[in-house]
């Protein structure tokens, strides 16, 4: 019997339109009345999850910035966190600025970035849709340097690096192996997300990679989170789709990928999932929580 299923957001929960389908929430609810913890875990930060956890009504944990931190909803507060160091994200910015990458940088509460586009284009849209109180904040900022050197907290949970030309972005990624003591996510597809305007979609294409602190990743965070509910990792249904899922779908009792998952992630998953098109997470949960 599960008694908690972890499912990653992006590609996975969310369809191309970024919507929860009706069927994806039933399923959800279904498990939540029979006492199985449903937590997100997810890339974004805390504030750009709650308003999708609140929509599925999983209201106790979620995981964020892949793992870098554990966040308790009822409570609003960080209880677990392995954040990069000012002194390590200082270092990662001369080394994008020095290369013209385009990056930016997610902590807790914003994410930072000095120009709107691929991820941010795709959140500043989402924004549009969402009331002031439930919006990502995004800071554009011209000098993130400056600002980064200045700023009072140390939540930085993760960079996001994008580049929509396959060759520059493999030199990107060689150039980023260099620096010492954090985690480069190795994503050999593009993402590919659909904007609504009207009528008309547009799709938003782009290769990318998120750094972050070294031995981040959502099963590191989801361990942690074990041991608050005092459960086995026989009792984890984990459902991902993408290789910043890769540990939690190979470690849980059962890890799920959706139909439209790499064909890396295909190969370590226990099941393979209709896409997130098609509801392949109520699909999974439907199956595991008869």
């Amino acid at each position: 019997m599960f008694k908690l299923i972890t499912i990653d957001i992006d590609g996975t929960l969310l369809n191309s339109y970024g919507e929860v389908t009706d069927r994806n929430k039933q399923a959800i609810q279904k498990a939540l009345d029979k006492n199985i913890d449903v937590v997100l875990t997810s890339g974004r930060m805390p504030k750009a999850i709650l308003p999708i956890a609140s929509e599925i009504n999983s209201n106790k944990y979620l995981i964020s910035g892949n793992g870098a931190a554990i966040y308790d909803i009822k409570n609003d507060k960080i209880i677990y966190n392995n954040y990069m160091t000012k002194k390590k994200v200082l270092e990662i910015i001369d080394i994008c600025e020095k290369n013209s990458m385009f990056y930016n940088i997610y902590t807790n509460n914003s994410i930072l970035t000095k120009t709107l586009n691929y991820n941010i284009l795709y959140y500043h849209n989402e924004n549009k849709k969402n009331p002031e109180d439930k919006r990502i904040k995004i800071n554009v900022i011209n000098d993130l340097r400056e600002y980064v050197k200045n700023y009072e907290g140390n939540d930085f949970l993760k960079f996001t690096i994008c580049d929509n030309d396959r060759m520059v972005f493999k030199s990107i990624i060689n150039k980023l192996k260099t620096i010492r003591d954090i985690d480069v996510l190795e994503v050999s597809h593009m993402s590919k997300k659909i904007i609504k305007h009207g009528t008309e979609d547009f799709e938003i294409s782009y290769f990318y990679t998120e750094i972050s602190n070294k031995n981040v990743n959502k099963w590191s965070a989801i361990e942690e989170l074990m041991k608050i509910l005092n459960i086995t990792k026989e009792e984890v249904l984990a459902i991902g789709d993408n290789i910043n899922d890769k540990e939690m779908i190979e470690n849980a009792g059962v890890g799920v990928v959706t139909g439209n998952s790499s064909p890396v992630m295909r190969q370590i998953a226990d099941e393979v999932v209709a896409s997130n098109n098609e509801s392949g997470v109520a699909q999974a949960i439907e199956k595991y929580t008869k």
